[in-house]
């Protein structure tokens, strides 16, 4: 008994040492723990310290000469002070219009990668960003970021997956369509449909009516300052002002100081820029005063350049907003930064509103690679140390949907790709159709080109940093006739196969865009093939033929002289090589050296390849505005930014241009007969970029955005569940049989639109 009470005790001592070494355990463990939380705090404080706040600041159609240190008539002390103390980007390109240049800013793609290829986003147009495609601040939000954002979106709000509080943003407020009110906060989509367009995060911020839209969006922005801590969390805030878009709206104390201006739209638009100067300053004085500036980086950029129609200047730059002309492309930007190192100096590098992307995910510690397909660059070293650009060429847009009035009928559907097609021939049939065909051929020279370019069968892929100049062409082969077929074959899209936008390119182009001045030695040539049906139907796709000339001497003489009419005013300020020709002279046709073309030069795009750029198409209104010619618009916003027709030519049948952009920045001396070879260069790039595009996403107008539907607001207006993207193969194109409606004539509404105009006139005097 004794032993076994023994055996009892000695149990009873081994169990309490075993409770107490567990809870000394459990003690030693609960300290450990709290010590790797407080290291974890301190290490995200040091990380937050060593991430710099981001302030993006975004104006909305500010030209190349709305600002004062390229126009010392505006008043803008604030950001000339800023831009004088960082680094000044001269050398810097956007996109011509609103929606493009903000998706680009937003996914670091171009527009022919995300399907945002033609225009902007209408109110009424179930469309966005793309789905898939992660943009800049999620990326941001993964590094750690708080991200804000206050003014214009622009991008699409059909669903409220395409809200930015569903792309990434923490907070929203601001509006959702393209041009609204500055006081009462209504967008109109067409006269008589408009609604209210101010929203808080995803619901409509009423009763905001009466205060100035920027002064409103500069008190959010700072209170959003005052509430964040900056040793807490890095901040990310994207301040996207509604001005200097129309309506041209300000208060009447910001246009004193420009009273001496005679044009009242320009006096206007520079009392604009003036509110913008001080939202600024207000942004950044809020910026030192609660801590940021210190650990801070500034941007300032404009969205597009101006329209001088409504008070804008590019000046000396060539053509406005809506062109891909320098005037419509190249943006005022500049970077504030104490933590620069190289400040105080104007930067030339060539540079790309889809280069923000990178560059700030790398400024944030984030991971670059984890975003595929980009088409930026990293360039926080050429920006802050002044190294070279690892950026050699731009591809500023090619817009398949973009073609000359008279052949936008003839379009059947664009391919995969985004390029162009003619026509599907119908079903071979009688002789008697067949000569139908060709009499129709002979009447119309402006017949779809009947060229299939050759394709890769593997996409080439470029380096980042491939280096020289352009190779000499070969020598041309000899020519030989094309092969004669039954009938005409065409590229056409299939109708039975689904296009959609939303499928992600290629993974070759994933690294980003190519850069170099040349193609790679590794690259292939492209030999373009002919499968026409005879020489006559082989179009003006490089300008080869010539228009068909009246049968009389009298008919071609009155042809010439009006002809010599209507291109005399346009081509007032072109240079010497030009120039007019004389009547007696033919109309000058391009001729490349190479036996074949490689492009369809009807299509619209654009391309900048080290010094060179080259433009194909209708590249929009070419002319070098003064500042302010014009007193009046001469239509509303959205006429200025859809896609029309133009008159202006600078000659019959020319779609094809070449300028020395280093050399000639006004664009006033066309290159493209002296330079074949560069030409044939850049052709072989736009066909390269070509086969990486995404078809173009641009689908009809949907009733049920109707404001009057939705309490009188823009709001989403599809369910989540419901498949808006499928309903439309790709591009919304009208039926061949749909006729217009012939106009009315009306000479009461003419002379009520001129009492209106007159009453205008007389208001607009008064200030």
């Amino acid at each position: 008994m004794q032993a076994a009470a023994a055996a009892l005790t000695l149990l009873s001592v081994f169990f309490s040492l075993d409770c107490l070494s567990a809870q000394r355990l459990t003690q030693n463990q609960i300290q450990i723990q709290e010590q790797n939380d407080r290291n974890a705090r301190s290490d995200a404080k040091r990380g937050a310290k060593n991430q710099p706040h981001i302030l993006f600041i975004l104006t909305d159609d500010q030209g190349f000469n709305d600002i004062g240190y390229h126009n010392p008539t505006l008043k803008t002390p604030t950001l000339d002070k800023l831009a004088a103390e960082g680094v000044t980007l001269e050398n810097y390109y956007v996109q011509p219009i609103c929606t493009p240049s903000r998706s680009q800013l937003m996914t670091g793609r171009y527009q022919i990668h995300t399907g945002l290829q033609h225009s902007i986003i209408r109110p009424r147009q179930p469309s966005c960003l793309p789905a898939h495609m992660d943009t800049l601040p999620e990326r941001l939000r993964e590094a750690g970021y708080t991200t804000h954002m206050v003014g214009k979106w622009h991008l699409g709000f059909y669903r409220r997956a395409c809200l930015p509080t569903r792309k990434g943003f923490d907070t929203f407020f601001g509006s959702l369509t393209g041009s609204v009110d500055y006081y009462s906060y209504g967008s109109c989509d067409g006269p008589g449909l408009c609604g209210y367009d101010l929203h808080d995060d995803e619901g409509v911020a009423w009763g905001q009516e009466g205060k100035y839209s920027t002064t409103l969006f500069t008190q959010r922005a700072r209170k959003i300052l005052e509430t964040h801590d900056p040793t807490d969390r890095p901040l990310f805030l994207l301040l996207s002002l509604q001005a200097v878009h129309t309506p041209l709206q300000t208060p009447k104390s910001y246009i004193y100081p420009y009273r001496d201006m005679a044009n009242v739209a320009r006096r206007k638009f520079a009392a604009m820029v003036s509110t913008v100067d001080e939202a600024v300053r207000n942004v950044t004085y809020a910026l030192r005063k609660y801590g940021y500036y210190r650990n801070s980086v500034i941007i300032y950029s404009t969205d597009n350049g101006a329209q001088p129609f409504t008070g804008g200047s590019n000046w000396p730059l060539r053509g406005r907003k809506g062109t891909y002309w320098e005037g419509g492309m190249r943006g005022v930007a500049f970077v504030h930064s104490p933590l620069i190192k190289r400040r105080r100096r104007v930067s030339k590098a060539l540079l790309h509103i889809t280069d923000w992307f990178p560059t700030l995910v790398g400024l944030a510690g984030g991971n670059v690679s984890e975003s595929q397909g980009l088409d930026g660059f990293d360039v926080w070293p050429t920006i802050s140390e002044g190294k070279e650009s690892p950026r050699q060429e731009i591809l500023h847009n090619i817009d398949p949907l973009h073609k000359p009035h008279a052949q936008t009928t003839k379009w059947d559907r664009p391919s995969s790709a985004g390029e162009a097609s003619v026509t599907k021939p119908k079903s071979p049939g009688s002789a008697s159709k067949k000569l139908k065909k060709k009499k129709i051929l002979r009447q119309k020279p402006k017949q779809k080109s009947a060229f299939k370019v050759k394709k890769f069968k593997k996409p080439p892929t470029f380096s980042h940093h491939s280096e020289g100049k352009f190779k000499p062409l070969p020598e041309p082969k000899p020519k030989h006739k094309p092969r004669p077929t039954t009938k005409t074959k065409t590229k056409v899209y299939p109708q039975s196969q689904k296009l959609s936008y939303y499928k992600p390119h290629h993974k070759s182009h994933s690294s980003g865009a190519p850069s170099g001045t040349s193609l790679p030695e590794s690259q292939p040539p492209i030999k373009p093939r002919i499968r026409s049906k005879s020489r006559r139907t082989i179009s003006e796709n490089l300008s080869w033929t010539r228009p068909l000339p009246p049968k009389s001497k009298a008919k071609l003489k009155s042809h010439l002289k009006s002809k010599s009419r209507r291109t005399l005013p346009q081509n007032q300020n072109t240079s010497k090589q030009g120039g007019l020709l004389p009547k007696s002279q033919p109309t000058p046709r391009f001729k490349l050296q190479s036996p074949l073309p490689v492009w369809d030069t009807s299509v619209q795009a654009a391309i900048r390849v080290g010094d060179w750029k080259l433009l194909t198409g209708d590249p929009g209104h070419g002319d070098w505005v003064p500042p302010q010619v014009l007193a009046t618009l001469p239509g509303p916003w959205w006429n200025l930014e859809r896609a029309q027709t133009t008159s202006y030519k600078t000659s019959a049948h020319k779609n094809i241009w070449l300028f020395n952009i280093t050399a000639d920045p006004c664009e006033r001396q066309d290159l493209a007969d002296q330079r074949p070879d560069v030409v044939q260069r850049l052709l072989e790039r736009l066909v390269y970029y070509n086969q990486t595009a995404v078809p173009v996403y641009f689908p009809p107008d949907d009733p049920r955005a109707n404001p009057d539907l939705h309490e009188g607001a823009w709001v989403p207006w599809v369910d989540e569940e419901e498949d808006e993207e499928g309903k439309y193969d790709g591009v919304y194109k009208k039926g061949r049989n749909s006729k217009k409606k012939k106009k009315k004539k009306c000479k009461l509404c003419k002379l009520q639109s001129f009492f209106l105009n007159l009453n205008t006139r007389m208001i607009s005097n008064r200030i």
